[in-house]
């Protein structure tokens, strides 16, 4: 038991440690990945539109790195700028989304790609206490677990 606990703390520590060296990496693959969801936009229901909207609609953000990035997908030269990124749904019409000048004063401005990596940096300090939280209880029974191998194994030999 104490092993196997052994073994999972080492493949936790080796995961956050290669998290925190690669995560200038972590970030620019995002940005290229939320870029490559915007150019494959559509209106179908797919899991990449979905997740750009979700994002757009949750952190009240458009685009990358700001509301112009949809100007260069093949969404907006069919319907504008997606609703997700209306401030308020019921005063966004078709015609000011396709319009770049009417659109800045109705949807987002600010880009999805700061406002998503902010808050993750944000919350990193949250994670990585109870990342550290875990590590201890993990510490905890792997001392315990070595503790009662050892009684156990000292009173097989005293029985005799």
């Amino acid at each position: 038991y104490a092993m196997l606990l052994s073994l999972i703390f080492l493949i936790v520590l080796v995961a956050a440690i290669v998290g925190f060296v690669f995560r200038h990496e972590i970030k620019t693959n995002f940005e290229s990945n939320l870029n490559l969801a915007l150019e494959d936009y559509n209106v179908t229901a797919d899991r990449h539109s979905e997740a750009v909207d979700t994002i757009q609609r949750t952190l009240h953000c458009c685009g990358v790195q700001n509301y112009s990035d949809w100007e260069r997908t093949e969404y907006f030269s069919q319907r504008g700028i997606p609703r997700s990124c209306c401030k308020n749904q019921n005063d966004c019409s078709e015609e000011d989304l396709k319009d770049p000048n009417k659109a800045k004063l109705k949807v987002f401005v600010d880009g999805c790609f700061f406002l998503v990596t902010s808050t993750m940096e944000s919350k990193m300090s949250v994670v990585a206490g109870i990342s550290f939280g875990i590590a201890c209880f993990q510490l905890i029974g792997i001392i315990l677990a070595c503790c009662l191998s050892r009684y156990i194994t000292n009173n097989q030999y005293e029985m005799v």
